[in-house]
């Protein structure tokens, strides 16, 4: 593996959950692999699980982890090809991404996009310019349109959780939300989904919710929730703004957040959400505090999706 950007990375998909189990059960099964190799980590915005889970990851196998936050420790960078840079970007990625390709083996980026300009954010420009300029691999640790790693880490979960002879029923459902969220992670949960096999998938979420059809091809797609909650096996809950009308809320019902009552029409589904999650917005307490719910097992499995990763991208740097 040279990069890891979405699930077209990936050679076989249950090979890669398999790696993540077994270091799992054996965190430091490949202690070695590392050793004497840097990864860089470049934040230009927030993180929590995905900036501490890479980190442990990428010390099980025995590398140097070095976080950057971009803006915050250093210079703003400038992304764009044939920029004015008159502004307030300091410094051009042509420049900043050969130097840490001299200092890492292996960079992580995570970006958000603006939620202003669709067709720019939809171009990935910052990932693909580090892809250019670095000459190393690069992993996103999220980007404008997708989160590979949360969306590894949700297969990996429902693999190690979904004991029958057959394949689950899986439900996206959207959820209600106090501000505009970028749709990277159920663009990136529905492609991974839909890549992993015979699998009975519905996303369900309000009229104008429609995601990228790239990252839905496969999916049945309803607007009653009820509906499509019948028999799940598992329900993912997650936000996102408008794609079509980018960027926009364009409902505001707090009926769509997921109840115990709502979960009774299900095959006692597990639940799923990336977080953080907003309490009695986008799922209620009484949900995220049963037996039902996944999201703290779910964030555990966050480690052992980054060292597969890491562990599949190392042999490529040496």
């Amino acid at each position: 593996m040279k990069n890891f950007i979405s699930v077209r990375d990936v050679h076989n998909i249950d090979d890669l959950i398999q790696k993540a189990l077994a270091f799992k059960a054996n965190p430091q099964l490949s202690a070695s692999l590392g050793v004497g190799k840097r990864m860089g980590l470049l934040f230009l915005n927030p993180s929590m699980r995905t900036r501490l889970s890479t980190q442990i990851a990428a010390e099980n196998l025995g590398m140097k982890a070095v976080v950057f936050n971009v803006g915050q420790d250093g210079w703003s960078l400038e992304f764009m090809e044939g920029a004015v840079m008159n502004g307030n970007t300091v410094e051009h990625v042509k420049e900043a991404a050969p130097i840490l390709g001299q200092y890492f083996d292996v960079l992580g980026i995570r970006t958000f996009p603006s939620l202003q300009n669709k067709e720019a954010d939809y171009s990935e420009t910052y990932i693909h310019q580090f892809i250019k300029y670095a000459g190393i691999p690069i992993v996103s640790l999220e980007s404008a349109t997708l989160h590979p790693l949360q969306s590894l880490t949700d297969i990996i979960t429902i693999q190690e959780t979904f004991k029958e002879k057959r394949k689950p029923k899986i439900v996206l459902s959207w959820a209600p939300h106090v501000k505009a969220l970028p749709q990277c992670v159920a663009n990136s949960f529905a492609q991974w989904v839909n890549a992993w096999g015979e699998v009975n998938f519905v996303i369900t979420h309000p009229k104008n919710y429609e995601l990228d059809a790239q990252f839905t091809q496969g999916a049945t797609i309803l607007h009653d929730q009820s509906e499509a909650l019948q028999g799940a096996d598992y329900v993912y809950v997650k936000n996102w703004s408008a794609y079509t009308e980018y960027g926009k809320v364009m409902c505001t019902d707090p009926n769509w957040m997921l109840t115990n009552k709502k979960l009774a029409i299900t095959n006692k589904a597990r639940v799923m959400h990336c977080l953080p999650v907003r309490r009695n917005v986008e799922l209620s307490d009484e949900v995220l505090d049963s037996p039902a719910s996944l999201v703290t097992q779910q964030a555990g499995n966050r480690v052992w999706a980054a060292q597969a990763v890491l562990s599949e991208i190392l042999p490529s740097t040496y």
